[in-house]
């Protein structure tokens, strides 16, 4: 059985960074993703890779704050999280999917979830 766990999250003060990370176990995923659900919100897509890192996609809200890279032979994805906000304050997801995609439905494994707090 895949395994995908976060860990990183925390709290952090608006301004701040945060890099939280996944990692799967014994398999390393054509495509990574990053997604965060914040509380009486629906889940929302933050950031994807591909396999290679040759592509990368991001949220408008987090365009130019955040970065998500992979490191294959550790199999495990980052998001480095930068002038981080109180909106930014969510569980974040991380998901594998077997293609290029930013839709919650192609993505079939999720990991546990790792809580960042944004304090203004």
């Amino acid at each position: 059985q895949v395994q995908l766990v976060e860990s990183g999250g925390g709290l952090v003060q608006a301004g701040g960074s945060l890099r939280v990370s996944c990692a799967s176990s014994g398999r390393t995923f054509n495509n990574m993703g990053w997604f965060r659900q914040a509380p009486g919100k629906e889940r929302e897509f933050v950031a994807a890779i591909s396999r290679s890192s040759s592509r990368t996609y991001y949220a408008d809200s987090v365009k130019g704050r955040f970065t998500i890279s992979r490191d294959n032979a550790k199999n495990t994805v980052y998001l480095q999280m930068n002038s981080l906000k109180p909106e930014d304050t969510a569980v974040y997801y991380c998901a594998a999917a077997s293609i290029w995609s930013t839709r919650q439905y192609q993505y079939n494994y999720w990991g546990q979830g790792t809580q960042v707090t944004v304090s203004s």
